[in-house]
């Protein structure tokens, strides 16, 4: 069944406001989006009946903050396919579940020469931490290229690989809105001896997630992106390669004991957990999960990939030539994420005129400047839809392109 999106619109309160008389429309979803009335329920509902430190606590509220922190963990590990709960790791986002991996499996399996293979449609997420140990232990990287069609070029592939120890590739880029081949990549990683690690940041909020199925050894996403809260998202990795590895952070909580002398860290997923963590963020979480899953993943591809294809075909024809719109051309082999150019107009100065239409996008580099650099441009806009987003909001952005237009030429 196709989601019934005027419905879907009543459950988020901050799209009920309006400029002027103007709905808002927000497209800006792959930077962050918004939440339904049940997220921000649940989590005040925490903080006005619950809240306690978790896993200390043997009073009442403490041991009801700590069943719902780890049902939410629970929740987490259902969501994307997890063998088993404890290979779940609670992170701020995925940017510090990959400085994670890059830091205690990093540290501990790679020496000066080794190699790291990424592609060049990455986020600085899954960029900056290797090129830090780049800079630190003197590793090397390589970069699977993309093609002028948006897709990686895996030609070369098995030339790539020889001799690296791990693969890094975002699962859905935020720019091209391109779906590598994520599974073809891990297994040829595998059979050249090298781990996967994926970025699912832009996936998990759109497309039904399987760990399992993908062949990932590593896989991230994050709260805010799915309708959840922003300070938690989710590190899950295989669970001998996680018991392998030291800790990343040291302090409360990560510990089992410790002597003057040294310490004996937890056991998973508490020994990547330290300190107090963000509990109403993962009761929030949770709650962004239940949504969802009421949606139905497949529901809300299949949204997406409708919407999309609205888009690119409406706005062609509408605006033709004057705007280009970067990545794959089909909707089925991209997510909702359409960055484009029009009439060189500078990409600040557009998404200011739109906002004055109540039409929100992206501008900017938006955390990939190698990928800019490989497209020839500074920055682009980026409009990204959400299963809040309907046909009317793609006709909005439209206009407000065309009332663009009319301001600067």
């Amino acid at each position: 069944m196709a989601l019934d999106t005027a419905m879907v619109k009543k459950d988020f309160p901050i799209l009920h406001q309006h400029t002027g008389e103007r709905p808002l429309v927000f497209l800006d979803s792959a930077a962050s989006s918004q939440k339904p009335q049940s997220v921000l329920d649940a989590m005040q509902n925490y903080y006005e009946t619950t809240h306690a430190n978790v896993h200390r606590g043997v009073y009442a509220i403490a041991e009801r903050a700590t069943a719902m922190f780890e049902e939410a963990r629970n929740k987490a590990a259902r969501f994307i396919g997890a063998p088993a709960t404890r290979e779940v790791l609670f992170t701020k986002n995925v940017t510090e579940g990959i400085n994670l991996v890059a830091n205690a499996w990093g540290r501990a399996n790679l020496r000066a020469g080794d190699s790291v293979l990424l592609t060049e449609i990455e986020h600085h997420a899954n960029l900056v931490p290797w090129l830090m140990l780049k800079e630190q232990l003197g590793i090397e990287l390589r970069y699977i290229p993309v093609g002028d069609d948006g897709q990686l070029d895996l030609s070369d592939l098995d030339r790539l690989l020889d001799g690296v120890k791990l693969v890094g590739v975002t699962a859905l880029s935020n720019v091209l809105g391109t779906i590598p081949p994520v599974r073809r990549i891990a297994d040829a990683a595998h059979a050249a001896g090298a781990l996967c690690l994926a970025d699912g940041a832009q996936y998990s909020p759109h497309m039904t997630t399987d760990v399992v199925e993908l062949g990932v050894d590593f896989f991230g996403f994050t709260a805010h992106k799915m309708l959840g809260p922003t300070g938690i998202g989710v590190m899950w990795g295989r669970e001998e390669l996680l018991e392998s590895m030291p800790p990343f952070l040291g302090g409360g909580e990560m510990i089992r004991d410790v002597r003057p002398d040294g310490f004996t860290p937890n056991e998973l997923p508490w020994k990547f957990e330290a300190g107090t963590p963000p509990i109403a963020e993962a009761v929030g979480l949770g709650a962004a999960i239940d949504y969802l899953e009421a949606l139905g993943m497949e529901q809300v591809r299949r949204h997406e990939v409708e919407l999309t294809t609205y888009a690119l075909t409406t706005l062609a024809e509408r605006h033709g030539d004057d705007l280009t719109i970067y990545g794959p051309a089909e909707a089925s082999q991209r997510g909702g994420v359409l960055s484009f150019a029009y009439k060189g107009i500078h990409p600040h100065d557009i998404s200011q005129v739109l906002d004055q239409a109540g039409v929100c996008v992206r501008a900017g580099h938006h955390c990939a400047k190698p990928l800019m650099r490989r497209l020839g441009v500074g920055a682009t806009a980026r409009a990204s839809f959400y299963v809040y987003n309907d046909e009317a909001d793609v006709d909005a952005l439209s206009e407000a392109l065309t009332n663009t237009s009319d301001f600067f030429f």
